[in-house]
């Protein structure tokens, strides 16, 4: 599974991360997590509101720094 957290590295992007990073440790789901930094790329998602958390090149949230339990209810579903 590959996560990518889509922003331009702002605070609400950091902490997407750092919860999304929580989150996989507690549930010991195995993913990669990528930072996407890059406007263009970010764009290319048709996002227009970051943060933005992307799983396995779908966008499951968009504009929202999502809670680990929200996290986990989302990769539950994506399984």
């Amino acid at each position: 599974m590959i996560i990518k957290i889509l922003g331009s590295g702002c605070k609400n992007c950091e902490t997407l991360k750092e919860n999304t990073e929580k989150t996989l440790k507690e549930t010991g789901i195995e993913a990669e997590i990528i930072k996407v930094n890059d406007l263009k790329e970010v764009m290319a998602y048709g996002v227009m509101s970051t943060p933005a958390l992307v799983i396995d090149e779908k966008v499951v949230s968009v504009g929202k720094v999502l809670k680990p339990k929200e996290i986990a209810k989302i990769l539950e579903n994506h399984k």
